[in-house]
This record gives structure tokens, sequence and C-alpha cells, in this order.
């Protein structure tokens, strides 16, 4: 009995020196314990506490950025005077795929860590601690809980470490990513974050986590690229971004799976891609992109997709002589026609990507169907010049009795379909304002494809409301019949083209069935124009009636072949098919590499390509200098191909990036010349 009674008499007396955990608090899902590095302190020290999760198996808590969704652990601390904690120490987060979203967490066991100071005049005889946990576990579904930890620690003139809890602080430091002392700076413009670090020699960097929250697009591709030492970094913006912090942390990710925690300071960019700044715009940066569009816009008229429709405009307004009023009336309209198929086209590009669709410049030439409906339109408009029939002045306006309504309505109507046309194409200055655009608020989008669309328009309000330039119009006459007439034939190969691309969009079978698609509008067409002329009764027009109805069925029943660009890059040995995947690869292994984003519908694309990227010089230089030249076909919607033109401000094609190591990606110009990828390259190899 004397010695079951010293027992207890001493472990009463050292009990309050084991008492290094609180001990378990199992909730759903989770157990959780508050673990102190020492079992009894002393004035003036620094200790570790460490809150200890072990989730059930597939459930996770999450990161102090959650990702897509989620929240973050939170601590709520209550200590007595003279004693404070620090914020968390996080361990290196996993990211955690729940398609669509991605979000940071923890799987397993987790443990967080917070350093706790003791004032160094501290005269308590105990440390009382008291800790209240929020977090969130979550596997299909999500569970918040809270719980509440006390803990008394003794405290003493000597320090003493709990021996049991030695092994666990050992397991967390191993978590933690190691800090790294580097210079690093990064921005946020044009709709990409953006870093540069210089990076000492480290094993290759594979992925990275920003700390902060709605920042980057956590589900998009990651860019990472180290050029020496010097380390780029790059992934489009969260979209609900507003304001960037002043300093962040990230993690960075190697090959072998370390980790290394670096802080990074913004900066600004240079140019014209300052974009955003502590949530503000910069108005000299917007009046200059309002240039840049506008600019972009008139140089649109020159890009052979627009030209058709532009020659039908141009005979209108020259059909009406010197009549200056009627002049300007239709380049009134024609102009607000334009604009507002620019704006129209810009609140459907913020609705879709608003719903999650990755959609850019001539998002609607990536459907197929769309691309069959304006073969047939542009088709219909050459039978209308060549005389087969007469849509009259409410569709083309090419008649004289311009006092009627339909005058007005065709030239609306004519700046619609020029936008239309004009889709496929990308004028000089377009690809900065297109970026700059899709990376504001609306209003400032709307604003911006206003002025592209102001820019378009431009030339045919100074033809119509100067003077100077309405005189050098020629006078009416026969001529203009006959003119009229050989217009037809850019029409027609205009639907040529798309009649192209929509076999390359969908197979040789389904281009097969546009073409008898054709042939019913080339009938339908002609039965309309027999009973214009009085040659046909009413059943002639019930007939064209159900020609038209088949023609618009037949693109939606065609057979669709899937596309596979990896064939045709097959075929040709000089390019390999795009990837995020691929492109990182050879970059990490150092070597130069040379991207095209096209597509079939783009022709600024096709005639660059044909021009210049298959000159002899070109593949002569990407020979020469052992250049990898991939290519990126945008023809039907890809997401992946979306983002990445994002990183670079772009909303559309033609992009050409030209990496080469040890330097920055360069961008090259839209519109290129044989002499321009040699000619950079070139001057690429001779800088250090």
């Amino acid at each position: 009995m004397r010695s079951v009674m010293l027992l207890l008499f001493c472990f009463s007396c050292f009990a309050p020196l084991c008492a290094a955990t609180t001990g378990w608090q199992s909730a759903k899902h989770l157990q959780a314990e508050l673990v102190s590095e020492y079992q009894q302190v002393q004035p003036g020290q620094t200790l570790q506490l460490a809150l200890h999760f072990v989730p059930d198996e597939h459930w996770h808590t999450y990161w102090q950025n959650p990702g897509d969704s989620g929240l973050p652990t939170q601590l709520s601390w209550t200590l007595p005077k003279g004693v404070s904690a620090g914020a968390i120490k996080w361990p290196t987060p996993q990211a955690i795929a729940v398609p669509p979203l991605v979000n940071y967490g923890f799987e397993g066991q987790t443990i967080l860590l917070s350093d706790l100071t003791i004032a160094s005049d501290y005269q308590a005889d105990t440390l009382p601690i008291s800790l209240k946990v929020d977090w969130l576990v979550c596997e299909e579904v999500c569970i918040p809980a809270e719980a509440e930890f006390s803990l008394v620690l003794p405290v003493a003139a000597k320090a003493v470490l709990a021996e049991d809890a030695v092994s666990l602080f050992q397991q967390a430091q191993q978590q933690l990513p190691q800090p790294i002392n580097v210079s690093g700076q990064f921005d946020v413009s044009g709709g990409a974050f953006s870093a540069v670090l210089d990076i000492p020699t480290i094993q290759p960097i594979s992925a990275f986590f920003v700390a902060a929250t709605e920042l980057v697009d956590h589900a998009a591709p990651q860019q990472v690229t180290l050029n020496g030492e010097q380390l780029l970094l790059q992934q489009p913006l969260n979209t609900y971004f507003s304001v960037a912090p002043q300093q962040l942390d990230i993690v960075l990710i190697t090959t072998a799976n370390k980790a290394y925690s670096v802080q990074l300071q913004q900066t600004r960019s240079a140019g014209t891609e300052i974009l955003i700044t502590q949530g503000q715009q910069d108005p000299t940066a917007l009046w200059l992109i309002l240039l840049l569009a506008g600019a972009g816009g008139v140089l649109l008229n020159l890009m052979p997709c627009v030209f058709p429709v532009l020659s039908l405009k141009a005979l209108s307004i020259a059909g009406h002589g010197q009549v200056r009023r009627q002049q300007q009336l239709q380049a009134l309209w024609y102009s607000l026609g334009v604009v507002m198929s620019f704006v129209m086209l810009a609140i459907l590009l913020i609705v879709l990507r608003s719903a999650g669709a990755a959609v850019g410049w001539g998002f609607q030439l990536q459907n197929p169907y769309l691309v069959a409906l304006l073969v047939y339109l542009l088709f219909a408009l050459g039978l209308s010049l060549s005389g087969v029939v007469q849509f009259g002045l409410g569709l083309m306006n090419t008649g004289s009795a311009v006092a009627d309504s339909g005058g007005s309505r065709g030239a609306f109507f004519t700046g619609v379909l020029a936008v239309v046309v004009a889709s496929p194409c990308t004028a000089p200055f377009m690809g900065t304002a297109l970026g700059y655009a899709v990376s504001q608020e609306a209003a400032i989008a709307l604003l911006i494809f206003a002025a592209l669309g102001f820019g378009m328009a431009l030339p045919f309000l100074l033809l119509a409301l100067v003077p100077g330039f309405s005189r050098v119009l020629p006078k009416p006459g026969v001529w203009m019949d006959t003119l009229k007439q050989w217009l037809a034939y850019p029409l027609y190969l205009s639907a040529v083209w798309l009649l192209w691309v929509y076999g390359r969009q969908s197979g040789v079978d389904a281009q097969v069935m546009l073409l008898i698609g054709v042939v019913c509008i080339a009938a339908a067409c002609w039965l309309w124009g027999r009973r214009q002329l009085s040659l046909a009764g009413n059943g002639s027009v019930m007939l064209a009636a159900v020609l038209l109805l088949l023609a618009l069925a037949l693109p939606g029943f065609a057979p669709y072949q899937q596309r596979n660009p990896a064939d045709t890059a097959t075929a040709d040995q000089s390019w390999q098919s795009w990837s995020a995947d691929t492109l990182s690869e050879l970059r990490q292994q150092g070597k130069p590499v040379l991207v095209n984003m096209t597509a079939d519908w783009c022709i600024t694309c096709l005639v660059n390509e044909r021009v210049a990227l298959s000159s002899d010089s070109t593949k002569a230089a990407l020979a020469l200098y052992d250049v990898t030249y991939l290519k990126g076909d945008w023809t039907l919607r890809d997401a992946a191909i979306t983002e990445y033109l994002r990183l670079y401000q772009r909303d559309g094609v033609p992009l050409y990036v030209l990496y080469w190591p040890g330097q920055q990606p360069e961008v090259l110009p839209q519109i290129l010349t044989p002499d321009t990828v040699p000619q950079t390259l070139a001057r690429l190899s001779r800088q250090p």
C-alpha cells in the first residue's frame, strides 16, 4: 500500500512535466491534437507548437491558398501577457484535382507549426495556452468543424524538451519548404501572373504554388522556364482577380519533389503591357491601347479576308456619284453596323468567358456549322452580283434608289457582314489591343472593341464625309454593272476558302454534304431569280424555300470526323504538334524553340506560313540553329491553346514566340517576312 501511495504521489508531482500534448480530439473524418516541443519552458524562450491533424483516408484539409475552393485552417490563440504566437508555418501543399477545379491542401497526416515566444520577464510559474481552431475537411463533400485545445506548461529556470514529440517536430520540419534567399519580382499585366527569379543552381523546377488567393487560375497550365540562372514563371490570372499584393510567397517544386519557398516583390512592366496596378487603370495606357485598336481596325481593311465585302461597300458609295448626302448616310449606317458588331462580339466573348468557356477572337469560326452558313452566304451574295438573283437594296445595297429605307438597312448589314468575315484576320496592333481588352472590366473591353470598329469604318467615313476624298470617286456609269459582276469572283473564292476550312474541321465526307448544300443554294437562288423576272410562279418560291431548308439542315446531319493535328505533324517532318508539356520539356533541355499558334480559318496565319515560315531561308535558319518548330492548331476550340495565348496577352491567332536558351521569350510580329525568323535567330545567337 505504501508503494502504491508513493507512486501516486510521484505521478501527481511530475504529471505537468509530461503534459506536452492536449491529447486527441475527434471530429468527423479527422483527429487533432496540440503538441508542445517542450514539456517545461523558461522565460525568454521561443518554442514551437504543432497542430497535428490525421484525417481519414482520401480526406484533406487546405493550404493558406486553398485554390479554387475550400478554406484554410485558422488559429485563434489566447495567451497570457508577455507571450505571443507567430503565424502558421505551412507545409508544402499538394495539388488536389477536383475537375474542372484544382485545390491546394494536404492529404494524410498534417502538422502545422507555430512559434511561441515568451518574454524574458515572464514571472508566472505556469504558461496556460488556449487555442481555437477552425478547419474544413473534404473528400466529395466538405465538413467545417472547430475545436478548442488547452495546454498548461510549467515555467522554470531550465527548459525541458518533450522527448516523445521530437520525431513529430522533425517530421514537421521536413515537410516545410526550404527558404532560399534570392531576388525575384512578379507582374500581373496582360492577364497573366509572370515572375522572374535570379535563382542559384538547383534541381529543375517542375511546378510552383502561389500563396496569394484569387491571383492565378489554379487549373490553368503553368509555364516554367530556366534560362541559365534566371527562372521564368507564368500562369493565367484568376477569373476573380482584382488587386495584387505588393509582395507574396511562392513555393517551387523540383523534379525530385523537393520544395523551396521564395518571396517576390511586385514590379511594373515596361511599354503598353502595363495594364493593372493596384486595381487602378492607367489612363495613359488606356489611351494608347485605344489608339492601337483604332490603327488595327484601319489596317484590318487591308487584310485579304475583308476585301470581298469592302469592295461591295466601295462600289455602293461610288454608285451615288456626287450625291453627298446619300454617300454620308451610307457611310454612317455602314460604320454603325461595324461598330455595333464589334461591341456585340465583345459582349458575347465576355458572357462566354464568364461562363467558363475558353474562347478568343475568331471563336465563331471554330464552329463548323457557322462556317457552313458563311459558305452559303458568300456564295449567295456572289450569285447576286453575277445577276442570277437580286437580293435588292436591303442586303447588297448595289442599286441606285437609295432614298428608301432599304439602302440604310443594306449599308448597316454590309457592315455586320464585314465584321463577320474580318474575324479570321488579325492586323498589326490588334493583338496588344485585344489582349488588353479581355483582361479588363466589361466597360473598358467594350470601349476597346468599339475603337477597333471605328478604325475599321474610318476609311469609308473619310471617303464620304471629307470633300477632298469624295471628289476622287468616279462618276456612275455602265462600267459599274461590269465591275459588279467581276466582284462576284472574290466572293466565290472566299466561299471556296471557307469550304476548305470546313473540310479541315469536319472531314471530306462532311465537305461533300456541304457541297450538296451549295448546289441547293444555287438552285434556290436561280428559282427566286426567275420569280423576280416573273418567269415562274409561286410553286418555284415554295421549291426554293424547301431547297434552302435542306441546305441549312445538311451540315447538321453531316458525318463529323475528329480532327487530329498530330497526323499532319507526322506527315510534315519540319514541325511537331504543340503541347505545353512538349514545350516545357524542350526548354528544360536548353533547346531553342519556335512556337506557331495558327488556325485554318486565319488567312493571316496561312499567308505567313506560305510566305515566311515555309521559305527556304527560314527552313535553313531553323536547321542551322537546331530550332524545334512547334505548331498549335486553333482551328477548333482548344482550351490549352487559349490559355497559352493569354500568357502572351493575345486573344487570337497568329502568335509566334521564339524561345532561345538564356533569353526571355520573344514575340515575333504578326505579319512575317521571309527574313523575320532568320534575322531574329542570328541576333539572339550573338547575345551572351
